[in-house]
């Protein structure tokens, strides 16, 4: 069950979202639900477990319920005076998927990693995903289909089941099981994009949801309806990226050629040249990052080519519809689809269509998205409307315009990119925040303060600077509040304050990050950290 724990004192074992007593009000999980506080931790690693141990002075309020970790804990014994760490992962009867080759690279990476703290946050973090969240099996037509929670929310985001499987796909072809279960991601973010093309979350099966009562074209089948482009963008990342590394194309089937078309389609729409669309989305909630003005078309824009995204990837709601980021990452997306349908499926028509769309989305970002800063020359505007308004910020989830490089929606080395990169890390931005625990980008999502370690991990992923890459990582293994797992967000103050113990996304992203580093040669770097 979500659980909101007042803490006496000494360590508490996670389960759900855990709150302290300090905490702004405006703290919120990803679903929107207010949560009351923020968790407070102590430095001590805790376990992530189904049941809390009952050192609590108040009594535990419940409320929906998760599936849990793992019914029986492994308890941390990690403590700053002896150095020694226990895995913080379920019991191994209790993980919901096991990859031979993930436990490999695990071992590997203890092996290589010499502070024994990050390599107990590797061995954390990298299987998260795996560990609790991956629901693999078959559909009724007997192809494979993977259901992937987000962590503590029970549905499946478009956005972040592709990104917690991608660190998996370079061992795919290493273990079969893993590429099957690979495979079923893409097989079901294919099928839910056909079911409805403008929700970003859905429930594994009609079961309804909270969120029925929205103004906009709920079915049974969606957890949330809000229309984000990189909901399309992310599973397109993924099947392409495991089709080049596997070779496998039986993704790209029929599922797959009415899921682009689904795309295009929407993507058109969004362009707007015709009026608003179909789409239309409103909430009764006092946030107002939450529903969309206008009867829910969200405010005016003039049609220049760009795609309209009425949500953010945070899913909060645009300000000014066209979200740069995200059309930088439609650009990419479509081409890597003409390829497949190219290559794959020999489908001309549809493939010219996709470059096309992405040839006009290009030629308006460079035309329309593109700010003279005062301070930092040109850089690229978060935001904009066609009508010359721009919102000059960034926000911490992914895309944003600190990952673009990351995404490979543009070179790390383009000056607008490096000049833009400046700016979003720096007081000029409003959600950039900086503190006694750290610094970094957070957004409305949570609000003031907090800063999110998904904009630490996206500065070090894009930094070319080895002095800066330590920075991060020791910041991210500062911040941990001692449990050895990567949190939404963190108060800028006191890391013990967070929001989201079980987030899959960001845990599986630090282990990618980590292996990334060795990769590119930076395992000394790693080994020179002290942090204990």
């Amino acid at each position: 069950m979500k659980r909101t724990l007042l803490l006496a004192s000494a360590i508490f074992l996670l389960s759900g979202t855990l709150t302290q007593a300090q905490a702004p009000a405006d703290v919120v999980r990803q679903d929107h639900q207010p949560a009351a506080e923020p968790t407070s931790m102590v430095a001590e690693p805790t376990s992530m477990a189904a049941e809390p141990t009952s050192m609590v002075a108040e009594p535990t309020s419940m409320a929906a319920e998760p599936t849990s970790l793992a019914a029986e804990p492994v308890k941390a014994t990690a403590t700053s005076n002896t150095k020694t760490y226990e895995s913080q992962r379920p019991a191994p009867e209790k993980r919901l998927f096991r990859s031979e080759a993930v436990e490999n690279k695990i071992a590997q990476m203890q092996g290589i990693l010499t502070n024994p703290r990050l390599a107990w946050m590797f061995a954390n973090c990298y299987p998260n995903t795996l560990d609790t969240t991956v629901h693999s099996g078959k559909d009724d037509d007997g192809n494979f289909r993977t259901f992937v929670y987000t962590g503590d929310i029970h549905a499946m985001w478009l956005r972040d089941s592709g990104a917690q499987v991608w660190p998996y796909i370079q061992l795919a072809n290493e273990d079969e099981h893993l590429r099957n279960m690979l495979a079923g991601v893409i097989n079901c973010q294919f099928s839910l994009i056909c079911i409805d093309p403008y929700a970003n979350a859905f429930n594994d099966g009609p079961t309804g949801s909270e969120w029925d009562s929205d103004l906009t074209d709920m079915n049974p089948y969606d957890h949330e309806r809000k229309w984000e482009i990189d909901s399309h963008c992310y599973p397109i990342r993924l099947a392409y990226q495991y089709w080049k590394v596997t070779g496998d194309d039986s993704v790209f089937g029929e599922t797959w050629l009415k899921s682009i078309q689904a795309t295009l389609k929407t993507f058109k729409e969004q362009q707007r040249k015709d009026g608003p669309g179909p789409y239309r989305f409103a909430r009764k909630t006092d946030r107002q990052f939450d529903t969309k003005s206008n009867d829910g078309r969200g405010n005016p824009v003039k049609p220049v080519g760009l795609i309209a995204s009425a949500f953010r990837p945070s899913d909060d709601a645009t300000i000014f519809e066209f979200l740069v980021p995200s059309n930088f990452f439609a650009v990419t997306s479509l081409r890597k689809a003409a390829e497949i349908l190219t290559d794959v499926n020999h489908n001309k028509k549809l493939a010219k269509e996709c470059l096309d769309l992405a040839a006009e989305v290009e030629k308006a970002l460079y035309e329309y998205a593109i700010v003279d800063h005062p301070k930092y020359g040109k850089i690229f505007a978060f935001e904009v409307d066609g009508f010359g308004n721009r919102l000059l910020m960034d926000d911490s989830n992914v895309p944003s315009l600190l990952s673009m490089a990351y995404l490979g929606d543009i070179d790390v080395n383009d000056p607008i990119y490096q000049n833009t990169r400046r700016f979003v890390w720096s007081d000029d931005n409003p959600y950039f925040f900086k503190g006694k625990a750290g610094e970094g980008i957070g957004g409305p999502h949570i609000g003031y303060d907090y800063i999110w370690p998904m904009s630490i991990m996206m500065k070090a992923f894009t930094s070319q600077d080895d002095k800066e890459i330590k920075w991060c990582v020791e910041t991210l293994m500062k911040t941990d509040a001692g449990t050895g797992f990567m949190h939404e967000s963190f108060y800028k103050d006191d890391a013990s304050k967070f929001t989201r113990a079980w987030f899959a996304w960001q845990n599986t992203l630090f282990g990618e990050l980590i292996i990334h580093l060795i990769d590119t040669g930076r395992l000394d770097l790693l080994n020179s950290i002290k942090v204990k």
